[in-house]
């Protein structure tokens, strides 16, 4: 198990992170709101988030290693060319979630991405950031409940993900995977997480 020397289960955060879950802890200190623009990076968060589908994010949180070993770091162009073989692979994993129907999502996302990219000359970040007009929706939030579950963003671009051959990319997921990636800052105000992610802007 990674230990967190640094753990502060007293410093401020949002209401849906158990203050004495240290894994959880770091995540939410370290990565959840900061803007993310690396296209292939953006492509592994939201396989991530559709693995996540009826599941507890902390589930694949504790399986992100596993899972990322597995998937070969959910490279799209490695992952766009499984095989049969691969697909059991998979299945036979016990270490990430075993489902046939994300497996099989995650190979066809990848190929989807892959003709964005090459035929299509997209590049999958600008294309994702540009629902947020390229820079991260502040909110003020006086608590991470008052947010909303999906907004007429993550519903667009859910459906036109999905025209695109996408799975698991409902607006819901996608609204989570917006948050994540910092195209929303969703830290509630007495975070003390929600200046640095305010404060944070692309170079």
């Amino acid at each position: 198990m990674t230990d967190f020397p640094n753990h502060d289960p007293d410093l401020p955060r949002c209401g849906w992170v158990p203050p004495d879950d240290a894994l959880y802890c770091a995540y939410h200190d370290k990565e959840w709101g900061r803007p993310l623009y690396d296209s292939k990076s953006l492509f592994s968060k939201l396989i991530q988030d559709g693995q996540q589908a009826g599941l507890a994010w902390i589930t694949i949180l504790r399986k992100r290693d596993n899972l990322l070993k597995a998937y070969d770091g959910f490279d799209p162009d490695i992952i766009a060319h499984y095989t049969d073989a691969d697909r059991a692979r998979l299945l036979e994993n016990p270490g990430i979630i075993r489902s046939r129907l994300k497996i099989n999502a995650a190979i066809s996302n990848a190929q989807a991405y892959l003709k964005m990219r090459d035929e299509e000359g997209i590049d999958f970040s600008e294309y994702l950031w540009s629902y947020v007009d390229g820079k991260p929706v502040q909110n003020d939030w006086q608590e991470f409940k008052d947010a909303p579950v999906e907004t007429p963003e993550s519903i667009a671009m859910s459906k036109e993900l999905k025209k695109r051959g996408f799975k698991f990319v409902g607006p819901v997921i996608l609204y989570a995977f917006m948050q994540a990636v910092g195209m929303v800052n969703d830290h509630s105000l007495n975070c003390h997480v929600n200046e640095v992610c305010k404060n944070t802007r692309r170079v």
